[in-house]
């Protein structure tokens, strides 16, 4: 196979070949948006799955961890942080919680409603394995330069917030 054609522009040729009359110049780059998110979360979870954590676990804690001192967030808050809902989130917990990686308690103010806090063991887990995660996401960035990664980033975000809705519909020129 020549370097420039990879498996998404076989498939396009495929296509083309099969159906002149539908523009599948998309696929160019969602079909290689989409093999290389199912790629990065391969080599993401690599990491996580070193700590004994899935990737929905690796959140809580990180979510968690983020909150600062004393490392606490209701439920609800966790659920909004990890974009999960909240009958996953409580599977999550519950999973941690047997681990002996976070706790629950009753919240101050309602105590109807529960806080989510770190462990002692949950937060040295945490910071050790966020140091390996970030490592590891500046290796897999290493393939591209510093200007190409800039520009990617910038891509992104302004796609990103275009489909959000959070941004301009219109390209600039």
């Amino acid at each position: 196979m020549h370097p420039d054609v990879d498996h998404v522009a076989l498939i396009q040729a495929e296509w083309r070949r099969e159906r002149p009359d539908i523009d599948v110049s998309p696929q160019a780059v969602i079909g290689r948006l989409h093999r290389l998110a199912a790629r990065l979360t391969a080599e993401l979870t690599l990491v996580y799955q070193r700590y004994g954590l899935g990737e929905g676990e690796f959140d809580v804690l990180a979510a968690l961890r983020r909150a600062g001192a004393p490392y606490e967030r209701a439920p609800g808050e966790l659920a909004a942080h990890t974009m999960v809902t909240t009958g996953a989130m409580t599977k999550r917990i519950d999973r941690l919680e047997r681990a002996g990686l976070v706790t629950r308690r009753p919240a101050e103010e309602d105590r109807r409603a529960r806080v989510v806090g770190l462990t002692e063991a949950g937060l040295r887990l945490i910071d050790e394995a966020f140091t390996a995660h970030m490592r590891n996401e500046h290796r897999l960035l290493a393939h591209l330069s510093p200007e190409e990664a800039a520009a990617l980033q910038t891509l992104l975000t302004a796609w990103q917030h275009r489909l959000d809705g959070t941004g301009s519909t219109h390209p600039t020129p």
